[in-house]
């Protein structure tokens, strides 16, 4: 159970209760529609509260934001251990391997999804995603343990407060050696799956920097937004597409059996604690043996 509690400022004295939960707390409109109609889950001084209540100085609130809903059924629970690199009552931030996908898909069926794995940790709770990684993408992911939590991190991702890098490994070299990619990306009408550069499409930006070169060369690569298959696709458009990227560049299944991509680095201030939160999640043996191994 995770309860959320306030104690009402001087600067606060006299003002309505629903003023408290949407700006102090931060609870979104949804949220707090629904918690209105779960008994008890708004107190003040340990009594059921209305968002009408007028609050005074002193004043203990406390508001029980736990999930109510049920895991989806698309979703099938299992047990698999989760790789998980930081923990606590309302993130749970895991180091995905590349084989794993996030969600099942009605294309593949897998029986061994991120989602159903955190399911069966987590007892079966809602799955909430923050970022999501490719099937063949591997590294840092970002899971909310409650749907406040994980409306609070969308609002930050792509900021500094939530700010991501990742490693990928290309064929060739981009030129220059660090700037940004700016182009539009849309969906690939004759495809399902793939994206395209569209300048009609999605604003999609990204900053690279080349950190070893040669034949196939390391990069560190920041997304500025977040659209399906950025990284990939961009570099892509550099002429420099990633090792074993099937879909935009070639399949290399004697070099590596996946697109060559790592989320590597996270920067998160949590979203309720304010706490500092630095992750790295070291480059995977398949990316590792095809650099030098004293490289980023």
């Amino acid at each position: 159970m995770r309860v959320l509690t306030h104690i009402v400022t001087a600067e606060e004295d006299g003002a309505k209760l629903l003023r408290l939960l949407r700006g102090t707390l931060h609870l979104s409109y949804s949220l707090v529609q629904s918690l209105k109609w779960r008994s008890g889950t708004i107190q003040v001084n340990g009594e059921s509260a209305t968002v009408a209540k007028i609050v005074r100085i002193g004043d203990e609130i406390t508001v029980n934001i736990t999930d109510n809903g049920e895991i989806s059924p698309h979703i099938v629970p299992v047990d698999v251990p989760l790789d998980i690199l930081y923990e606590d009552e309302d993130l749970l931030i895991l180091n995905k391997p590349a084989a794993m996908a996030v969600h099942s898909a009605a294309a593949t069926e897998e029986t061994v999804t991120v989602a159903g794995a955190v399911a069966h940790y987590l007892g079966g709770a809602p799955f909430h995603p923050v970022n999501r990684l490719d099937k063949g993408v591997s590294g840092i992911m970002t899971v909310a343990k409650s749907g406040h939590v994980h409306d609070r991190c969308m609002r930050l991702l792509h900021t500094e407060q939530f700010r991501r890098e990742y490693r990928g490994i290309c064929h060739g070299c981009p030129q220059p050696p660090q700037g940004e990619i700016s182009l539009p990306i849309g969906r690939d009408e004759a495809s399902l799956f793939r994206r395209r550069i569209d300048p009609h499409g999605q604003e999609a930006k990204t900053c690279y920097k080349v950190l070893k070169k040669g034949d196939l060369s390391l990069l560190l690569l920041r997304p500025v937004t977040g659209r399906t298959h950025q990284l990939r696709l961009h570099c892509a458009a550099l002429g420099c597409p990633l090792a074993g990227d099937w879909l935009y560049g070639t399949e290399e299944p004697g070099l590596i059996a996946r697109p060559a991509l790592h989320s590597f680095e996270l920067w998160l201030r949590h979203p309720l604690t304010g706490a500092e939160i630095h992750l790295i999640a070291p480059l995977p043996e398949d990316m590792r043996r095809l650099i030098s191994p004293d490289s980023p």
